[in-house]
């Protein structure tokens, strides 16, 4: 573990650094109702459950977690979203430290049970997970079907549901298309 690195709650100053780490490491394509954008970021931060915390070495933002009392329909259960390490700077005990924070806050907060999500070819975060106490509690697996007529696979979805996509981090209408 790098004592050096000291783990602060996440401020408005850190939004520009942890939205760029955010960018560098995460692959949104593989899960497609993630949307990792300004929007995602600072919704956690304005929460006032939120449980979000950096990484910094010096004034570098070397990882984050963003963490909310918001889970679904559940007031207490949390969900620790978002996790990341700079590349350079993996392996190091420093997202162990992050899950650990946000963890103890969230349970601080109230929180009976805290949520994660791992895709499953993210072995390294599911081994850091369940050597975090997280336990397997549902496998869901994405299915889809691609229309035969369509030309474009990566059509844009329309601008209601992108939306909401980005506001919510999940597919929800609630004005039908027409």
């Amino acid at each position: 573990m790098d004592t050096a690195i000291a783990v602060v709650p996440m401020g408005l100053g850190h939004l520009r650094q942890v939205l760029d780490l955010g960018h560098q490491v995460f692959d949104t394509t593989i899960k497609p109702y993630t949307s990792w954008s300004l929007t995602a970021v600072a919704e956690h931060l304005d929460s006032p459950d939120n449980a979000c915390w950096v990484a910094l070495d010096s004034d570098r933002v070397v990882g984050f977690v963003l963490g909310s009392m918001e889970f679904e329909h559940r007031d207490d259960w949390a969900y620790l979203e978002w996790i990341a390490v700079a590349p350079d700077m993996q392996g190091h005990g420093i997202a162990r430290r992050l899950v650990n924070v946000c963890s103890e806050a969230l349970f601080a907060r109230g929180a009976r049970h805290i949520v994660t999500d791992v895709e499953d070819r993210n072995s390294a975060s599911a081994a850091l997970m369940t050597s975090s106490g997280f336990v397997p509690a549902a496998t869901v697996t994405l299915l889809v079907r691609p229309n035969p007529d369509a030309h474009d696979d990566d059509a844009a979805l329309p601008p209601i549901t992108k939306r909401d996509l980005v506001r919510r981090g999940r597919l929800s209408i609630e004005h039908p298309l027409r």
